[in-house]
């Protein structure tokens, strides 16, 4: 089944993709026909949220890797276990398409209770256990990490990945992985198989490490250091958060970067209330003119992604010349970046590792 889905999905999965075009499975070389083969293989479809970020190779390793090695592979956690944390997340960042992936995933796999953490309710899950897990992934400060340390490099893992994902999902696709053309009162049905669908691959097994290959190795910076008790796991961040920043540098601006590192490490930063202008005009204030739709474009990717326009990213691409890999890996860094900082207000304090992963 796995194969014939890779398959029959490949077109849609490109035209899902909003702002930038994705390299179709045939013309694919090098680096992306690489992450591809391992997607369509141990995945069972090019997914979407992996794909968009195929202008921007090294990008769409470091996606692909982090995906593969936290949510896809055996480990001490379970596949159920990390979708409750990938839809608990998901609901907290207002990602409404990777709410419904993982939500119909979760139903696939466990009951229909579980629907509950994608729809942003975990009080409404009978397992105490899942409940106190969702409620720790959505970011609930009450509840400290209903884990043992063995899972934190998996669950952590999930939850940082997820905290990427679902900002670049906002801005690069739709609100739904349903095709607009099914009818409303379709819909029901069609999420239905689709979870059956996603359950029944998320049922196979991937061995760790297999992704490492994709990037050149790197050591583990300070902020991930809840991932040193997993080599495969550590690989895989380390190895992606190098690549991502390296892509940057050729493309950000340096204020804009520096203005999104300081905000990035401001607790409590962000846009408040219905509209996030008046938080966005004085944040990109100190800004050079010609830098301030990129500054909004990093700020919003980071803090309210589901509010980043269509508008927005046309004028960003008018003002900085950016082309399709420039754009996706500014917003790529910008997702890692605060990807990183929700990781570690998750983690629990531990000593980093020196060394290479």
């Amino acid at each position: 089944m796995g194969v014939l889905l890779a398959r029959v999905t490949r077109g849609g999965t490109m035209r899902q993709v909003l702002h930038v075009t994705p390299v179709h499975p045939a013309a694919a070389t090098g680096l992306v026909t690489q992450v591809y083969q391992q997607m369509e293989r141990d995945f069972g479809m090019l997914a979407p949220p992996i794909a968009l970020h195929s202008p921007a190779p090294d990008s769409l390793a470091a996606a692909w890797s982090i995906l593969r090695e936290s949510l896809l592979t055996t480990g001490h956690t379970g596949r159920r276990t990390r979708e409750v944390v990938a839809a608990a997340v998901s609901a907290a960042n207002t990602c409404p398409y990777c709410v419904a992936v993982h939500g119909s995933t979760l139903v696939g796999l466990g009951g229909r209770e579980l629907a509950a953490v994608g729809r942003g309710r975990p009080d409404e899950i009978a397992d105490a256990d899942m409940r106190a897990l969702a409620r720790w992934a959505g970011g609930d400060p009450a509840v400290p990490a209903p884990f043992p340390d063995a899972h934190t490099a998996e669950l952590v893992g999930v939850a940082v990945t997820f905290h990427y994902l679902n900002r670049m999902v906002n801005v690069f696709l739709p609100p739904s992985p349903l095709p607009p053309a099914v009818p409303a009162r379709a819909r029901g049905a069609v999420e239905n198989v689709t979870g059956r669908i996603m359950a029944a691959l998320a049922r196979r097994t991937a061995a760790p490490g297999l992704s490492a290959p994709l990037l050149p190795a790197a050591p583990l910076p300070a902020d991930l250091h809840w991932a040193s008790g997993q080599p495969a796991i550590a690989a895989a961040f380390a190895r992606a958060a190098h690549a991502v920043d390296r892509a940057a540098d050729t493309v950000l601006p340096g204020p804009v970067r520096e203005l999104a590192e300081q905000l990035a490490a401001t607790p409590g930063a962000g846009p408040t209330g219905l509209s996030a202008a008046p938080w966005l005009d004085a944040a990109v204030a100190p800004l050079p003119a010609t830098q301030r739709p990129t500054g909004r474009l990093l700020l919003l990717t980071m803090f309210a992604s589901y509010r980043v326009t269509a508008p927005l990213v046309a004028q960003v691409r008018q003002t900085t010349g950016l082309d399709d890999a420039g754009l996706v890996r500014i917003t790529s860094w910008a997702s890692l970046l605060a990807a990183r900082a929700a990781g570690d207000r998750l983690s629990a304090a531990r000593p980093s590792p020196d060394g290479v992963a």
